[in-house]
């Protein structure tokens, strides 16, 4: 995925450059507040984003490398993001029964209570941020 040069067909425009620009200050003021909500609970930012992703996950227990993936991080790297998430009391580690090789990842009662806090501030962190991205994603689907 490298940069690429817009043809003659699709040359910028000033409003493209502003469209852009305020896309990318709404998600910075995002990014913000939930680094700061995540602070304000005891979590790191990397932290929170494991437990929604571990939760978020679906009906099949996450592994490992599927944090990873999630994260965009390597191997070992949610490997030590875990170890700290396990030592906090908020993650357990399982034994996948079809593959006894392998360990699953799942919240505590601890990790669930935390994430509904976080989650809830941001559902409505989304829902007051609304008004401003609806036109803006309309405007670029022109």
């Amino acid at each position: 995925m490298g940069v690429r040069r817009a043809t003659d067909a699709e040359r910028l425009k000033s409003e493209d450059y502003r469209l852009l620009a305020e896309f990318r200050g709404l998600l910075r003021q995002f990014l913000v507040f939930s680094e700061s909500q995540a602070r304000q609970i005891g979590l790191t930012a990397q932290q929170h984003q494991a437990l929604l992703a571990i939760r978020g996950h679906g009906e099949n227990a996450p592994a490992i490398g599927d944090l990873a993936n999630s994260l965009v991080i390597q191997h070992n790297s949610a490997v030590g993001l875990v170890n700290r998430l396990v030592e906090a009391g908020y993650v357990v580690r399982r034994e996948d029964p079809a593959d006894r090789r392998r360990a699953t990842l799942a919240l505590t009662k601890g990790g669930e209570t935390i994430l509904e806090k976080l989650t809830a501030a941001h559902r409505d962190e989304l829902r007051r941020m609304a008004p401003l991205l609806k036109p803006l994603l309309a405007q670029l689907q022109d």
